[in-house]
């Protein structure tokens, strides 16, 4: 994720400050990591430096000096050049689930790779019950759903992998053992 960019996007609606930025980026993406104030606050100043956010003016809402930041021209361009821009598709396979089934197979007997195999599955549709239950729970916001839905079609892509690759593992035992 780029904080940058997502925050020069909270910023197309209207000057913010930092603490007001954080919060929104924690209830828009809520199923993200949330961010750290010092994150935030680093970024921004690397964006007012690259001249892609300036101050709009400071308040003090019963407590210290909040600068609030804006959008500028060039910013806008920025933002909208990077939303215009498709992701490209990882080019390698780098997800810690791929690497453990692979040394499964290759530390492991087959039988032990296959439990890892069904276990890992276990807990994967364990997830996909959560987050199916919180997606439908009432006061789910639209970010909520949105989120589950991303990470629940992971999940199903996963699950198709880890039942392919069980399917698999007497053939890659062979493989391994010669």
């Amino acid at each position: 994720m780029s904080t940058a960019h997502v925050l020069l996007g909270l910023l197309a609606a209207g000057p913010r400050h930092g603490y007001d930025l954080k919060r929104a980026h924690d209830e828009r993406l809520p199923k993200a990591k949330p961010l750290a104030f010092g994150q935030v606050y680093a970024t921004l100043g690397r964006l007012e430096r690259d001249g892609f956010v300036a101050e709009a003016g400071q308040d003090r809402e019963g407590g210290p000096d909040r600068t609030s930041y804006t959008l500028t021209d060039e910013g806008r361009r920025h933002l909208d050049a990077w939303l215009a821009a498709v992701e490209p598709p990882a080019p390698y396979v780098t997800s810690e689930l791929f690497s453990r089934v692979v040394v499964a197979l290759l530390a492991a007997d087959a039988e032990r790779a296959r439990d890892y195999l069904v276990a890992q599955r276990a807990a994967h549709m364990s997830r996909m019950r959560e987050l199916t239950t919180a997606k439908s729970a009432p006061g789910a916001s639209v970010g909520d759903v949105v989120a589950a839905d991303y990470a629940i079609g992971h999940l199903e892509a996963d699950l198709r992998w880890l039942q392919t690759t069980l399917s698999r593992v007497a053939e890659m035992q062979k493989e391994v053992t010669m």
